[in-house]
């Protein structure tokens, strides 16, 4: 499974006259970084940096001046993320920029079904907060020490860690990110902008014949008192087996 984790920078907060001034992504697969990352700084042409955006990335109109348009770089920034999953904290407002930037240049929007919210992810993991990126670098003990200001790229490194925790962990290496059997393939539920993607089926019973036999047996040694006891009560197809 390719996902790219991303975040722009931009002029001000208005999404039809601001500009994407900054793009930072970084690619994972299968829910680790693979090393690719994808970085540019634009040009906002006539738009000027608002002083409060300015104090939150520090991206003077000197700075950005010699930079490219975003025209100029919307065909690599396509090709780096096609066929992937567009992952950002809070979407809506990175994916709003995006879109007003791919309109200008008359190209479609990003798809609605190949974004991810991992503020929406956060906050259903975390309901009682807080959920900024930096809350959760404290949450799962990452190091952020170094982001004195917001920067697209290095806010995607962050929020990648973040990512790859909320969802599993290091662990996914092992499978947990995607089951595969001989006839089904099964992958974790996702939290998109759209919604939340339910399980299409029961994930694959994991217990070999003689470990069934095995916790049969034990349950049998508990008594009819235990709990196990009344769960097996209630299902004809399991003997219990006395050892």
């Amino acid at each position: 499974m390719r996902e790219i984790i991303f975040d722009t920078e931009t002029t001000g907060l208005e999404t039809k006259l601001d500009r994407v001034i900054e793009i930072g992504a970084i690619e994972l697969v299968n829910n680790f970084p693979t090393g690719r990352s994808f970085h540019h700084y634009l040009n906002p042409g006539d738009r000027k940096v608002h002083p409060d955006a300015l104090a939150v990335h520090g991206l003077t109109d000197e700075f950005l001046k010699d930079k490219p348009r975003f025209g100029d770089i919307a065909a690599e920034l396509l090709e780096f993320f096609d066929g992937a999953k567009w992952i950002a904290h809070n979407a809506m407002f990175d994916i709003g920029f995006m879109n007003a930037e791919f309109e200008r240049i008359s190209l479609p929007p990003v798809p609605a079904d190949s974004i991810v919210d991992t503020l929406s992810l956060a906050r259903r993991k975390h309901p009682m907060g807080p959920n900024s990126l930096d809350a959760l670098c404290r949450r799962y003990g990452i190091d952020n020490t170094h982001r004195t200001k917001h920067g697209a790229l290095l806010d995607s490194e962050l929020l990648a860690e973040v990512y790859i925790e909320m969802t599993g962990g290091r662990q996914a290496a092992f499978g947990l990110v995607e089951v595969e059997t001989s006839t089904t393939t099964v992958e974790i539920d996702e939290i998109s902008i759209g919604g939340i993607s339910g399980r299409p089926r029961a994930l694959p019973n994991r217990l070999t014949p003689a470990e069934r036999q095995a916790h049969e047996a034990m349950v049998a040694k508990l008594g009819d008192k235990a709990l196990w006891s009344r769960y097996y009560a209630k299902s004809p197809d399991v003997q219990i087996r006395a050892s």
